[in-house]
């Protein structure tokens, strides 16, 4: 855990030496990383504030998209599937987050905990998992998805963190792939991203619901977020995907 000079309020935790999260100590709601800003606009979107919504997180870190969702919805309830237990407890000593139930953490693999869940249990689940710079292959897959849309209540919302080099091969694919489950998906992210000139976050969103992410609102809070993000949708997401092919779990059995 690292603390700037000139931020008394900021801290940053580091896993393995990497940035894992942010937050700000006196104001749960300001979100230094982009992609959880532009998470938080299409939360906003889907439903917003106050609205209580069930989420849950697969991948905890700092608990950082968790403790503004709770400071903007505080009668929301929300699960934490953290890997690592050590991480897990060292959070909860640190950091002044929410207690249980408005704030669960559970130990353990996140795709396990996933499938534990019941059918149309949450709101919103939200997948930001990563061993080093990349998101296991295990979480990226068509199998994954349907998962994720198996605990999602009849128009829910599905928010992945997919973080990609140029010429975004594995964010084209995820695209792709969550699109083979949900019937409306976007890729969010600043131009120079989408255009694959650099390292970086791409936010895929996904929904059953036709009024989310097609909203003219929802386009304009990203473009007003400080650094500006574009939002992917219908036929530029389709030019975005291109060719590239759906994800699938590992198997040695053919696939039609």
């Amino acid at each position: 855990m690292v603390q700037a000079a000139d931020d008394p309020d900021g801290v940053t935790l580091l896993v393995n030496g990497v940035p894992s999260s942010h937050l700000d100590l006196a104001d749960p709601t300001r979100l230094e990383f982009e992609y959880m800003q532009q998470m938080t606009a299409v939360l906003d979107a889907f439903r917003p504030p106050p609205t209580a919504l069930t989420v849950v997180h697969l991948g905890a870190g700092a608990c950082a998209l968790a403790r503004a969702v709770h400071a903007a919805r505080p009668e929301s309830r929300q699960l934490a599937v953290e890997l690592d237990g050590q991480l897990a407890a060292l959070v909860r000593t640190w950091f002044d987050l929410p207690r249980s139930p408005a704030l669960r953490i559970r130990v353990g693999d996140a795709r396990t905990e996933l499938g534990r869940l019941p059918d149309a249990s949450a709101d919103v689940v939200v997948r930001d998992v990563f061993a080093l710079d990349r998101t296991p292959d295990a979480l990226t897959t068509a199998e994954l998805t349907a998962d994720v849309s198996r605990v999602l209540r009849p128009g829910g919302l599905y928010l992945a963190n997919c973080a990609d080099r140029p010429p975004l091969t594995l964010a084209r694919s995820e695209a792709a792939t969550v699109a083979s489950v949900f019937t409306h998906v976007a890729a969010i992210a600043e131009p120079a991203q989408l255009k694959g000139r650099r390292y970086g976050n791409v936010v895929l969103a996904a929904t059953d619901s036709p009024d989310v992410l097609d909203s003219p609102a929802l386009a304009r809070a990203l473009r007003s977020l400080a650094v500006p993000a574009h939002l992917l949708h219908g036929a530029e997401l389709t030019s975005f995907v291109g060719g590239a092919l759906v994800r699938h779990d590992v198997s040695d059995a053919p696939r039609p």
